[in-house]
């Protein structure tokens, strides 16, 4: 037998669409909490030395939090060329946006310490609130129109056509999409700083989470019920051959109204999902409120985890949907690479993510406890 013939090519497919939102996943609650800290950071610090504890509190894990976006590039690069190709090219001047902000975000905190004048900075400061926002939102609105469809074609070739424009990424359901985006990563960035700061850092982030807590609840359920009511899903109409060459012109599709509800229909254990994207972030909120660090946190992180597995969920087996034409739309069974690379891909991954892990969870219990505003403002013992 032939190695790779151990798991089944459907099988792989799956364990990779998988991986994917895993990957996705751990990016949003890792990085989101940096996002929405920094995004807080001139509404809960209103002193120099309030915003380097701040800035301080994700300084030391932010480069190792990112590492979920490289992986999860790649993931989409190996394992899913077709859904990289529409989503790198057609989705670009977002990306250099989002590009843009994660670059200038370590540059402003490697500057803004470097000088004492407030005007240098308050400048720096509003750099990195930015860098927090533009993000956050963005990829909202990304998903936003991922449940929308995406205007792409493809040709005999499988060449790959985007006939859409920046700003029409900007409709009213993909814009709700990208606050309820920012409104979490918010939520979460309140209940980290919650957990690493102390005195009147912590009582304005609790305050503001609380609010951002339930406007995520209130607009994720928004969300939900505008794509029951009025967001057609896509349906895939002819016979799946789930283990066939990876071809999205050999299905035929048809764009649905309720598609996207389908799943939650056929499997209802799946509602426990959205039920959870709307009761854990009041959990989070009363655990800002109540000063239970460690309940607001997970709770808010789990939030992020069950509202993005909410949208995998509805658009199983879609990845990327074609507002074009169905029959272009990308589908796990019919974007991936070959049988050999997903599972030489995987081995890779077992070995290496365990190490990931292991090491991000040995830098957090190394940097464990609050961050000390009398040590930074003395100079003793913090980066920025």
């Amino acid at each position: 037998m032939i190695l790779h013939e151990l798991i089944s090519y459907d099988v792989l497919r799956v364990i990779w669409w998988l991986l994917l939102g895993i990957l996705l996943t751990g990016f949003a609650v890792t990085d989101g909490f940096d996002l929405g800290a920094m995004a807080l950071l001139r509404a809960t610090a209103k002193t120099d030395v309030e915003r380097r504890v701040v800035i301080n509190s994700v300084g030391p894990v932010w480069e190792g939090n990112q590492v979920w976006l490289i992986l999860g590039g790649g993931a989409i690069f190996a394992a899913w060329p077709q859904l990289y190709a529409v989503s790198f090219s057609g989705f670009y001047l977002a990306m250099f946006a989002i590009l843009v902000a994660l670059i200038l975000r370590p540059v402003a905190f490697k500057f803004r310490s470097k000088r004492e004048e407030p005007g240098w900075r308050n400048a720096w400061d509003w750099v990195l609130c930015i860098a927090g926002i533009v993000p956050a939102l963005i990829f909202g609105v990304a998903m936003g129109n991922v449940l929308l469809g995406v205007p792409f074609r493809l040709g005999e070739d499988l060449r790959i056509y985007y006939d859409g424009t920046f700003f029409g990424l900007l409709t009213p359901f993909a814009l709700l999409c990208g606050l309820v985006s920012l409104c979490m990563l918010i939520m979460h960035g309140a209940a980290w700083l919650v957990f690493k700061t102390e005195g009147e850092v912590a009582q304005r982030a609790a305050r503001w989470g609380s609010l951002f807590a339930l406007l995520t609840a209130v607009l994720f359920a928004l969300a939900g019920v505008w794509i029951a009511l009025d967001i057609q899903g896509y349906v895939i109409t002819s016979a799946i051959n789930t283990v066939g060459a990876s071809n999205p012109l050999a299905k035929t599709a048809v764009i649905s109204e309720g598609a996207w509800m389908a799943n939650f229909s056929r499997q209802p254990l799946l509602w426990a999902l959205p039920a959870l994207g709307v009761l854990l972030p009041l959990i989070a909120a009363l655990g800002m409120r109540g000063r239970r660090e460690w309940l607001a946190l997970l709770a808010s992180g789990l939030a992020i985890a069950c509202i993005i597995l909410t949208v995998g969920a509805a658009m199983f087996p879609m990845i990327l949907p074609s507002s074009i034409d169905p029959r272009f739309s990308l589908t796990v069974w019919d974007s991936s690479s070959s049988h050999v690379t997903l599972f030489i891909m995987l081995v890779c991954a077992l070995i290496f993510v365990p190490i990931i892990l292991a090491y991000t969870s040995w830098v957090y219990s190394i940097l464990r406890g609050k961050v000390d505003a009398v040590a930074i403002a003395t100079g003793q013992g913090h980066s920025y």
